[in-house]
């Protein structure tokens, strides 16, 4: 199939139009595809837009390795072309495996550490986790014509660390497991794995995210219940405060998940694979039942919760965060110095059961912890 690329976009736009994308949205999609697609095939004088064309597009496009977020949305306003084209509509997430290869003789020693973390079980978002810094760090290495093992040197891995500005410490510490995994199979001597094992880096304060019991419940007492967004928020808001769940695992709830009749919640959590049963308590429950009467728009969606605006889409991490965020933000609570989101909630149920003398090992339950560490 095939069209012309400036008719396929006008259709696109009057689509975003008739199904209530905001304006800022439309805008955005019109400059990516100004500056993307349309550019790219003019200067190959193309009219006629393909599929093909649009594959072709996003390979000349992506550099190999990390995805930015600035390639993840050119690479969607290709898609939703291609989806209008071939369906007459677009899908509302398309999700696009981002591969991050290990190659090469480092690349094969790293994805023996791979099949290792997965025969015990790691979880996937953890894999995927060690693969995007493995393959950042492997990338690294060829620009600085490091190939073999042998050949890297302590400098190539501060200076590597050194240019990470995000998430150093995890960093370090994948690439902690990554040298002691090839020192314990004798691949390296333990020069460069005692490196990383004394590696010291400047922690940040945290930032004390507790919440007590008078302030989760002015929190959720000054909640706004009156609006469809209100009902819906109000019940995020409460199996954050009340069941400690985290984000998104209230994003990702279906209908599946509740036991009406057993007034239980079962779920399988998105971090960390773990299947948790939780108790509905009558609060939980009532606010639930309240969205879904009165605030909810009418879906075959097997998601409980959904986007405020059209079209209606499953809600996300993003909208749960946001949402409870804004809540805590206008409570009158005091956040000064304290993040204001589900996770702080989530802290503060831990610590008030701490307080009421629960067993860690109950907490750690409750919680979905695979260990019994609990964060203070």
């Amino acid at each position: 199939m095939q069209q012309d690329i400036i008719k396929l976009t006008n259709d696109c736009l009057i689509y975003f139009e008739s199904n209530c994308y905001t304006q800022h949205r439309i805008d955005r999609y019109k400059t990516m595809w100004k500056r993307g697609i349309l550019s790219w095939m003019q200067e190959k004088r193309l009219t006629e837009y393909t599929s093909e064309t649009g594959e072709e597009f996003i390979h000349s496009f992506i550099k190999p390795g990390y995805v930015t977020a600035r390639e993840r949305d050119v690479i969607r306003s290709v898609q939703v072309l291609t989806d209008f084209m071939n369906q007459g509509c677009i899908r509302r997430k398309t999700f696009v495996p981002v591969e991050y290869p290990l190659e090469g003789e480092i690349g094969q020693q790293m994805q023996r550490l791979i099949i290792h973390l997965q025969s015990q079980r790691r979880s996937t978002i953890s894999i995927r986790n060690y693969e995007l810094y493995l393959n950042r760090f492997l990338t690294y290495l060829a620009g600085e014509g490091v190939y073999t093992i042998s050949g890297i040197k302590e400098r190539d891995i501060l200076k590597f660390v050194s240019t990470m500005e995000n998430n150093k410490i995890n960093i370090v510490s994948i690439l902690r497991v990554l040298f002691r995994f090839w020192h314990n199979e004798s691949i390296i001597d333990e020069k460069l794995y005692e490196l990383l094992v004394h590696y010291k880096w400047i922690k940040r304060e945290k930032i004390p995210s507790f919440y007590t019991a008078s302030e989760v419940s002015v929190i959720e007492k000054s909640a706004e219940r009156s609006s469809g967004v209100g009902k819906r928020d109000y019940a995020m808001l409460l199996l954050a405060s009340r069941l400690g769940l985290r984000a998104s695992d209230i994003a990702y709830l279906k209908f599946s998940n509740i036991d009406w009749d057993k007034n239980e919640i079962h779920l399988t959590q998105y971090k960390t694979g773990k299947s948790i049963i939780l108790p509905l308590l009558s609060d939980v429950g009532n606010a639930i039942i309240d969205y879904l009467q009165y605030g909810r728009f009418q879906s075959d969606s097997g998601h409980l919760f959904l986007s405020a605006r059209a079209p209606y889409i499953p809600a996300t991490k993003t909208i749960v965060c946001q949402a409870i965020a804004r809540i805590i933000m206008q409570s009158g609570v005091f956040i000064e110095k304290r993040h204001h989101g589900p996770h702080s909630l989530r802290h503060s149920l831990a610590g008030r059961l701490l307080e009421n003398s629960v067993p860690i090992n109950v907490i750690s339950e409750t919680l979905g912890h695979t260990n019994r560490q609990m964060h203070h």
